[in-house]
């Protein structure tokens, strides 16, 4: 009876543990077609190609990382070279509602 017992355990534990892997689709992010500045660019290229931010932020951390905002994307500069370039998430469109 024993031994039974001990298989059935093993069994269970072992049905317990299988899990079930769900897939979820990331859809893309705001307008695809929305020219980025490119990992490695230097600060004044940025400024030729972009012009200047709408808000700079100040270093923050060690090694020291600065963001430039723009109107649809940030930029983010380790020292004088770009790190990352990310757009700023898009609201879904929204139905504009008639005015009484």
């Amino acid at each position: 009876m024993r031994p039974f017992l001990v298989l059935f355990l093993i069994l269970n534990v072992n049905a317990s543990a299988q899990a079930e892997v769900i897939k979820i689709p990331v859809g893309q992010q705001g307008q695809t077609n929305i020219i980025l500045p490119n990992r490695g660019d230097a600060k004044l290229d940025v400024l030729d190609r972009f012009g200047l931010a709408d808000e700079e932020h100040a270093p923050v951390g060690q090694p020291p990382i600065t963001r430039w905002d723009y109107r649809e994307f940030s930029v983010y500069f380790e020292g004088n070279r770009v790190i990352n370039s990310v757009i700023h998430r898009q609201r879904a469109s929204t139905q504009h509602r008639s005015q009484p």
